[in-house]
C-alpha cells in the first residue's frame, strides 16, 4: 500500500472485501442532501456531474455501487427467471447499492462498509437494474438489521417511490421503470454473486485487487 502513487479506480481497483456478500465495501456517489446527481465516470474513476436534479426527487439513502460487479448476462437471466419476462438484458453498469445510516454524511466520493439486507428487482425499459438495500456497518440505529423485513416499511416505500419517479418530469405520460419484487437478504447475496460472475466474464479476474479493509 505504501508504494501506491495513484488512487485506485473505485469500480475496478477496490475489492468487495473478505466477508462479502455478508459485509461489502461500497463506493458512495450521492447522499440525500445532493441536488446534483453525481455518477462515477467509468473510464477515469472520477466522480462526475451526471445531471442537476430538476425536480423535487431526492434519494433518501446513500447511493452508490459495488466494486468488481457488473450487470450482465447472469443477472439478466436471473431476472427473467424470477419475473417471467423476456428479452431482458443487464444495464451494463456496476451493481447499485442503497445504504441506510442515521449519520449525516455530507458528500459522496467515499468508500464504506455496508451490510446487505435485501433489494429491489428494478427493470428500466428492458434492462435489469437491481438495487441492493443495505445498512452501514456499525451504525447505531440501523447496523443491527439483518433482513429487509426488519427495516421500517416507510423507509422502503420512500426508496421505492424515488426509483419509480426519479426519471419523471411533468410532461411525461408513461414511465419505463418498474419494481417487480422486494427481495430478502438471501436473494440479495445471490444477486451480488451473479454480478460478480458477470464482472469476471466481462473483465476477467487476473488482476485481483487487495482487500483494503
Amino acid at each position: 500500500m505504501a508504494n501506491m502513487i495513484y488512487r485506485s479506480h473505485p469500480w475496478h481497483g477496490l475489492s468487495l472485501g473478505p466477508l462479502m456478500p455478508q459485509i461489502v465495501n461500497c463506493y458512495i456517489e450521492i447522499v440525500p442532501t445532493d441536488t446534483i446527481k453525481y455518477e462515477l465516470d467509468k473510464e477515469t474513476g472520477i466522480l462526475k456531474v451526471d445531471r442537476p436534479q430538476k425536480y423535487s426527487s431526492v434519494c433518501p439513502s446513500l447511493y452508490g455501487l459495488l466494486p468488481k460487479t457488473y450487470c450482465g448476462h447472469h443477472l439478466a437471466s436471473y431476472c427473467m427467471q424470477k419475473t417471467g419476462l423476456k428479452n431482458i438484458q443487464g444495464d451494463g453498469d456496476p451493481l447499485d447499492i442503497c445504504v441506510f445510516t442515521e449519520k449525516v454524511i455530507p458528500r459522496g466520493d467515499i468508500i464504506l462498509k455496508a451490510i446487505p439486507i435485501g433489494g429491489f428487482r428494478l427493470i428500466d425499459g428492458n434492462e435489469a437494474d437491481d438495487k441492493i438495500i443495505a445498512v452501514m456497518a456499525d451504525d447505531l440505529v440501523y447496523g443491527n438489521l439483518q433482513n429487509i423485513d426488519e427495516c421500517p416499511q416507510r423507509l422502503i416505500e420512500r426508496l421505492r417511490h424515488y426509483f419509480l419517479t426519479y426519471k419523471d418530469f411533468p410532461e411525461k405520460t408513461n414511465g419505463t421503470v418498474q419494481i417487480t419484487h422486494l427481495y430478502d437478504v438471501k436473494e440479495a447475496h445471490q444477486v451480488i454473486e451473479l454480478a460478480l460472475q458477470d464482472y469476471e466474464d466481462k473483465y476477467g479476474s487476473a488482476s485481483k485487487p487487495e482487500n483494503f479493509w
